[in-house]
């Protein structure tokens, strides 16, 4: 049987049905939304964008551009919070005495590295009201990284003598994502990194 077959007396029995209809039951089934629909004040136009409190895409893009932000402050704010990361991490690692001096001696060279990161930051400018030009970014970009290998480079032997002195639980503490740990660039990667 062919969906063709079906169609047809499908549709016969459908129009026989309206044909039976008086136009007085016709008009009854639809009487209240006609009358609605003729006192019904049509449909205000939307409101423009400023009206509803937003922004245009170009205002928008203004607003990126008139927004200041300060590469000095953003940098401090890293440098601290990996000077936090690094207390949260030694109360959770819950060291033993026999650990602690591997402990002072990473924590000193990371306090060290710390407090060249924060040099640097002061350097940088306090606030940028114009967007830097690409090749401004890529150039803060590139002395980010090379700041924070010189940051890894000076820490990595005595975080590898630390790990070398921690029990297996300590370890896989450490080893274990930490969701905003570490380097905050990576946001969600959890890197527990040097810091």
């Amino acid at each position: 049987m062919s969906i063709r077959s079906l169609v047809l007396p499908t549709a016969l029995v459908l129009a026989a049905g309206l044909a039976f209809t008086t136009p007085a039951s016709a008009f009854d089934l639809f009487e209240d939304d006609t009358i609605e629909l003729a006192q019904a004040t049509p449909p205000s136009p939307p409101l423009p964008p400023a009206a509803r409190g937003e922004r245009t895409p170009g205002e928008r893009g203004a607003a990126r551009v008139e927004r200041s932000f300060s590469p000095k402050s953003m940098c401090l704010d890293m440098a601290a919070r990996r000077i936090g990361d690094r207390a949260y991490l030694k109360a959770r690692l819950e060291l033993k005495p026999d650990q602690m001096t591997a402990w002072n001696t990473f924590e000193k060279a990371a306090d060290e590295a710390s407090a060249k990161s924060m040099a640097r930051c002061q350097t940088l400018p306090a606030e940028m009201k114009e967007r830097p030009t690409y090749l401004d970014r890529l150039t803060m970009q590139e002395d980010a990284m090379k700041a924070r290998i010189a940051t890894i480079e000076a820490i990595k032997p005595s975080l590898t003598a630390l790990v070398a002195v921690l029990t297996p639980e300590q370890k896989a503490f450490l080893d274990r994502p930490h969701v905003g740990f570490g380097h905050h660039e990576h946001k969600g990667m959890g890197s527990p990194g040097p810091r």
